[in-house]
């Protein structure tokens, strides 16, 4: 009975290492993230958030969605929309891996994957990101590790607009 036990204990730790731990897998497996994957599953970017990789995407938590203004979430899901809410989400994603210390020290430019503006990302105590719109989303928790990727947990909606004064 012991030896079944043990064998049974090796086995379901071999099948859940086997199993996927992506960056849509652990955004849908939180709470937090529930408005983020709605609207990457509208858009159809699960199935490409959940690919090889790599990513780093820059995850907002449902209060940085109710936080803008009111109807806008649910008008950007609108399957008419869709476009838009891509770009929108797709300026939240960097088609490499930047863990937390990789962002050079200081405010420098990154370029979100398939965006044509860019975001200001300032390292120095902590990390912020400001967006097209010229304000500024705090990494709340940083470095996630997905197996395509990484995670950047922040409080505020990024939106696409102007280049971001980075100075």
């Amino acid at each position: 009975m012991i030896r079944q036990t043990i064998l049974a204990a090796v086995l379901g730790t071999a099948a859940t290492a086997a199993s996927a731990n992506t960056i849509v897998d652990i955004a849908a497996a939180d709470e937090r993230f529930s408005t983020l994957v709605a609207a990457v599953t509208a858009a159809g970017l699960a199935e490409t958030l959940s690919g090889p990789g790599p990513f780093t995407v820059y995850a907002p938590v449902n209060d940085a969605f109710a936080a803008l203004p009111a109807g806008t979430v649910e008008t950007l899901l609108q399957p008419e929309n869709k476009e838009q809410l891509t770009n929108v989400l797709l300026y939240h994603v960097d088609d490499r891996k930047l863990t937390s210390d990789q962002f050079a020290a200081g405010a420098n430019y990154y370029k979100p994957i398939l965006a044509t503006e860019r975001l200001c990302i300032t390292s120095h105590s902590g990390v912020t990101i400001a967006d097209g719109t010229g304000e500024t989303a705090n990494v709340v928790i940083a470095n996630i590790e997905a197996d395509n990727g990484v995670i950047h947990v922040i409080d505020k909606v990024l939106l696409p607009g102007t280049r971001p004064a980075c100075h």
